[in-house]
């Protein structure tokens, strides 16, 4: 029941080697500092990228090397449907990312994928993994052991740690992810806090079937399976498992604890 097949479709995800089939689905958590790890990274160098200072100009990653973008058209469409296109005396430059200026990176396990957008104040620490067609919106702070695959929404003010977002997954404004897990074509409302961490000493807990079951974690936010939505300034507990298409209401605190899929909470 509390399988990853319960909560997400893994076929297209291209790191699904971290959800172990017959495993409880928070165990891609436990395995994710090693997946990470191990990752082949880019070298991104550039006399421009300094670490932990904002860049002074934007650079554009394309076909694993840091380039100026003087002379470059650059048209900012909406990342995540593949609109940022960047010309190169009228050529595209197939796949090409953009860093603006005044976005600072640290550590040299980043890995960005094809036509994602970085924008200005965005802070990613290493080690982290972006999938294709992704937008890192300003004053993103990206902690480490963050993991995202395509087209997802990493946004204003939002701040995520140990974390994996699935395809099409979107935290786009004022949000915290702690140690948890969003399915395919998830969205947090405005504000959503999914909380890490129990006030009592201990690992989280999980009620499923009226049984306790220690997930071994003592941060443990929240996952929520696929098509599964919050309103704005909600807040999970620490242990929140939401099976598919389930939706938290605004303002609203969940409980710890499995809930089946649809659920309206």
């Amino acid at each position: 029941m509390l399988h990853p097949a319960s909560f997400f479709n893994l076929t297209l995800f291209k790191h699904q080697n971290l959800f172990p089939a017959e495993a409880p689905v928070w165990t891609a958590l436990t395995r994710l500092k090693s997946y990470m790890n191990k990752y082949r990274y880019p070298q991104m160098s550039h006399p421009l990228l300094k670490p932990g200072l904002p860049l002074p100009e934007p650079l554009i990653w394309h076909e694993e090397r840091l380039i100026s973008t003087q002379g470059k058209e650059i048209v900012l469409g909406d990342a995540c449907k593949q609109g940022l296109i960047i010309k190169d005396n009228g050529r595209i430059l197939e796949g090409a990312s953009l860093i603006m200026a005044g976005a600072s990176l640290i550590g040299d396990q980043i890995s960005l994928g094809k036509g994602v957008l970085v924008e200005t104040g965005a802070m990613i620490k290493s080690p982290t993994i972006i999938g294709d067609y992704c937008e890192i919106r300003q004053g993103a702070y990206l902690r480490g052991y963050c993991l995202a695959g395509a087209g997802c929404v990493l946004g204003h003010s939002t701040e995520i740690k140990h974390s994996i977002m699935l395809d099409g997954a979107k935290a786009g404004h004022f949000n915290y992810l702690g140690d948890s897990i969003l399915g395919n074509n998830t969205n947090l409302g405005a504000g959503t806090k999914l909380a890490n961490l129990r006030f009592l000493p201990g690992n989280v807990h999980i009620l499923h079937d009226k049984k306790q079951i220690d997930s071994g974690l003592r941060k443990f936010g929240a996952i929520m399976g696929d098509d599964s939505q919050t309103g704005c300034n909600s807040v999970t507990s620490p242990g929140t498992v939401l099976g598919k298409k389930c939706m938290l209401m605004p303002n609203t605190t969940t409980k710890s604890g499995y809930h089946p899929d649809k659920t309206r909470i």
